[in-house]
């Protein structure tokens, strides 16, 4: 559900990124790639393949996150992309598992 926060612009996520340096141009394209990753992650479900790849692209995504909030040296924000990054971690483990 964050990329519809980030499609819609709302005030509290425009104030985070403007802390971090990001510009605002950047929103439709992060709420796209992030969506895109769910979706992807959802469709993988039953082909596995595309499972991979979302999840792949999320932990890029995420680890990007991690990266921007590292170079602003905002330390007290960075639980929450390190927790978002686990979840296309552990997607790509259970697959690497059941493989």
């Amino acid at each position: 559900m964050s990329e519809i926060s980030t499609l819609r612009r709302v005030e509290w996520l425009l104030a985070a990124l403007h802390r971090l340096g990001v510009s605002e141009r950047w929103l439709t394209t992060l709420g796209v790639l992030k969506a895109a990753g769910g979706l992807g992650l959802l469709i993988g479900i039953g082909i596995p393949v595309i499972g991979v790849a979302a999840s792949a692209g999320l932990v890029l995504f995420f680890a990007g996150t991690m990266a921007t909030v590292l170079r602003a040296r905002w330390y007290a924000h960075l639980p929450y992309p390190a927790v978002w990054l686990l979840l296309p971690v552990g997607a790509l483990a259970l697959r690497a598992a059941t493989a």
